[in-house]
């Protein structure tokens, strides 16, 4: 997509473990439209966060290695850019809202410092205008008493605080992309709901591009117009968030839909029990010559354990990787 804003193209991630090299992430491809929320979605160990810490080139050099593909930020292949010129990218161009705070942010810095920081960093403000801007940024998400946050630790504010403070930080340098991974996770129902709207908001205001990472497809559903869905390191399906929800294609998304809980239904029509999607994903020491979801998959059948299916195109911006649809009919 060369009108992409960032563009991801057959990215391999591996670690080195106590068993041998596994990989994390394997041939991942996607693409984010300039001003576009793209969600990423999938369980726990996919491969969605490792991704996302390639494009910042935050992945841990001492076991971690990207042995192939191109992050194109702009045109411009991110991991061409050595130390320095990421360092200059990362909170600046790009930012990061990250799962949990807590483990984020300094313990020991007052949050006023820590928004303020990137903006003498990256913008060459002085003392005294990137704290009045970090006071700003904190009244602009919804903190109140902004001045005597300034001055408080991240200790002493509530969950939802803390994940407002973040946003603050990955905002104030007015970003073209922000990635947010599950940065609503650990909050109640309501502080979800209005976290998800100061992000959206914010993303009109800045006109900015949003890669929305996280294992649920309700929150995808209120924020993004294209879905990405990964398992076991590998996209199982791409495509429009109508799509996904009207016309899955892969099992494995019709299973995520499927446990998703829903609206209590009429009193007279019986009740159903959600559908989990039978097993684990597979570990990463195993090799596996086929489909990574075949012991899964209710609808296994031999091909799927022979040889990795490739992704296939189902209709129109919709693809998914699965044997059903490798004769390009886009029919199972």
């Amino acid at each position: 997509m060369s009108s992409a804003l960032l563009e991801i193209q057959d990215l391999t991630v591996s670690f080195q473990t106590s068993q041998g090299v596994r990989r994390a992430v394997e041939q991942v491809s996607l693409y984010i439209e300039e001003g576009e929320t793209l969600g990423l979605v999938g369980e726990s160990g996919c491969g969605k966060s490792v991704t996302a810490l390639s494009v910042l080139g935050l992945v841990d050099r001492s076991t971690g290695l990207i042995e192939s593909g191109r992050i194109l930020f702009k045109g411009k292949n991110l991991l061409d850019l050595n130390t320095e010129a990421l360092r200059r990218l990362r909170g600046n161009a790009i930012s990061m809202v990250f799962q949990e705070p807590m483990t984020s942010l300094n313990p020991v810095l007052p949050v006023g410092r820590q928004i303020a920081e990137p903006l003498m960093t990256h913008q060459g403000l002085s003392k005294i205008e990137a704290y009045a801007s970090a006071m700003t940024w904190l009244e602009r998400v919804k903190i109140p008493m902004a001045r005597k946050r300034m001055q408080e630790y991240p200790h002493q504010l509530s969950g939802g605080m803390r994940q407002r403070v973040m946003i603050a930080m990955a905002m104030v340098c007015s970003p073209s992309l922000l990635m947010a991974d599950e940065p609503t996770t650990a909050l109640d129902v309501s502080t979800q709901a209005q976290i998800l709207h100061l992000i959206e908001k914010l993303k009109a205001d800045l006109k900015m591009s949003v890669l929305f990472i996280t294992h649920d497809l309700g929150i995808v559903a209120q924020t993004a117009k294209r879905v990405v869905v990964m398992y076991a390191g590998q996209v199982v399906e791409a495509a429009s968030v109508t799509d996904i929800f009207d016309r899955p294609a892969h099992p494995y998304t019709r299973g995520l839909l499927r446990s998703i809980p829903r609206m209590q239904p009429p009193t007279d029509v019986p009740k159903k029990r959600l559908q989990e999607i039978k097993g684990t994903l597979p570990s990463l020491d195993i090799i596996i010559p086929g489909c990574r979801f075949a012991d899964r998959c209710p609808e296994v059948f031999e091909p799927c354990r022979q040889k990795k299916p490739d992704l296939s195109p189902v209709q129109a911006g919709q693809q998914a990787r699965c044997w059903l649809y490798a004769d390009g009919s886009g029919k199972p």
